[in-house]
């Protein structure tokens, strides 16, 4: 990974490709696209049209941005994770690998929003982390201060207000969990049985005490 090193700002699409390139070598950036310097990207990341990385954000390796996404001052985004189109990721909000963001998910960062009373500095910002290989569904919202386990599976339209186990399978508003989820993602059968089976893959899985393991 290389930081940015020249600021685009005033520059035509023209330029701005130019500078790309010259930056990031191995990086497919769109000439429509803003980096603030300084930031870091990963080699084989591409960022599409109309998105806008602000300063001192980290992107991974092999990661896909989609066209208007809005990376956050200070986030980190982890190796091969895709972000759809409309989504912004704020301050305060950690993305480790694998990670899946559906199109016009939403994040949150504060808790209790005031114009009047402005809360936009770190110490106002409830964390948000999504673990490894989480998949977030389009339109779902998180609201901030929550932790997405790893592998957990989001369905479409959700509202979590709450920590989310490791391969949970999540629906509704509020969400609640419907069931687990297996590593490839494939819902696991419904069954009373203490170990499960992925009908797709064929991995196994174990439920102890609350929590979903592989086996």
């Amino acid at each position: 990974m290389a930081p940015v090193a020249d600021t685009v700002e005033g520059m035509t699409n023209i330029e701005r490709k130019a500078t790309y390139e010259r930056t990031y070598p191995g990086v497919k950036i769109h000439e429509s696209a803003y980096i603030d310097p300084p930031a870091t990207i990963g080699e084989g990341t591409q960022i599409w049209h109309f998105s806008h990385l602000l300063k001192n954000c980290t992107i991974g390796n092999n990661c896909r941005i989609g066209q208007n996404v809005v990376l956050g001052p200070e986030i980190t985004v982890g190796n091969n994770v895709k972000i759809q189109n409309n989504v912004s990721v704020y301050t305060g909000v950690t993305l480790e690998d694998d990670v899946f963001c559906g199109p016009s998910m939403v994040f949150t960062n504060v808790t209790t929003p005031r114009c009047a009373v402005p809360r936009n500095t770190a110490d106002a910002f409830a964390p948000t982390l999504v673990k490894r290989g989480a998949s977030i569904g389009a339109n779902v919202t998180i609201v901030c201060g929550v932790t997405i386990g790893q592998y957990a599976l989001i369905g479409a339209g959700a509202v979590v207000t709450k920590n989310v186990p490791d391969y949970a399978l999540m629906v509704g508003n509020p969400a609640r969990q419907k069931g687990w989820a297996c590593y490839c993602g494939e819902p696991l059968p419904k069954q009373e049985a203490t170990e499960l089976v992925c009908s797709e893959c064929e991995r196994h899985y174990m439920v102890y005490g609350g929590q979903l393991k592989a086996i």
